[in-house]
């Protein structure tokens, strides 16, 4: 959990935070960890002080992000588990090239590769024509795909549905962090609600897409096109950066935008 307060806590405030983000109530969790709930009483207040294992239990259960595990164990005294490397690292070298590899293979739709901050880390070369008419600074590195969403000097003119986009977008970053209880996710938030909503220009088709998903309605010197998205996480990954990482594939959610994008990505 990112924190601002330079105050170093203790590995019961950290177990305490964490089960009441979770909703949980002490019997909950520890019936869960399977041991008692004055023992974990214990644990939160610091009379007593959790084992390593301990720990990477209650972790376990809280279903506690790996930095944050991190963040725990060194709280409790114990040197962290998991690793974090960056993406050039030998060691992840198989990963970044199978996330290039499904990045390449998603084309000629866009798809792009994130970090937990929505950093953009890779994308495949579909979404470079989408960007056309976006302020150079939203596309200078570090590129932050939220803002550049919805920035008025961003993609944000041209969303024909901004106010559905934009809130579809505020709900999937409150999940993300009541998840983490990230505050810098919280500032980007709070950065992002401050943009002018718009209006929306096309009409609410609740059922074209079966109310499951909502579309992203891109105008464009092609037309309007529009997509779907979809989410891709690593499975079972035990470093940091790697657990962090999502993959955004768009999907066409009609024919006209199918072809549009065959259209502009071809050789």
């Amino acid at each position: 959990m990112t924190n601002i307060d330079t105050q170093p806590r203790d590995v019961g405030t950290h177990i305490r935070e964490w089960r009441q983000r979770r909703r949980m109530t002490q019997l909950d969790l520890a019936l869960e960890a399977e041991i008692s709930a004055r023992h974990l009483s214990f644990l939160e207040t610091g009379k007593a002080q959790p084992s390593r294992d301990m720990v990477l239990n209650l972790c376990d259960r809280l279903d506690v992000p790996l930095r944050e595990r991190n963040t725990l164990l060194l709280a409790a005294g114990f040197a962290p588990v998991f690793p974090q490397r960056p993406l050039n690292d030998p060691a992840v070298k198989h990963a970044r090239e199978a996330i290039e590899l499904i990045l390449k293979g998603h084309e000629p739709y866009p798809a792009l590769a994130i970090d937990r901050h929505w950093t953009m880390v890779s994308a495949n070369r579909a979404l470079a024509p989408l960007l056309q008419g976006v302020a150079a600074h939203l596309i200078e590195a570090p590129v932050n795909v939220l803002r550049l969403s919805l920035h008025p000097a961003g993609l944000a003119p041209r969303i024909a549905n901004l106010p559905e986009w934009r809130t579809h977008i505020f709900e999937r970053l409150r999940h993300q962090i009541g998840v983490t209880g990230d505050e810098r996710l919280a500032a980007l938030l709070e950065e992002l609600k401050a943009y002018p909503a718009g209006v929306s220009r096309t009409k609410p088709a609740p059922d074209r897409y079966g109310g499951f998903v909502v579309p992203l309605q891109l105008q464009t010197p092609n037309g309007l096109l529009s997509f779907f998205s979809t989410t891709t996480v690593l499975g079972t990954p035990v470093d940091v950066t790697l657990s962090e990482l999502a993959i955004e594939s768009f999907f066409p959610a009609d024919d006209a935008t199918a072809a549009a994008m065959r259209a502009l990505t071809e050789p």
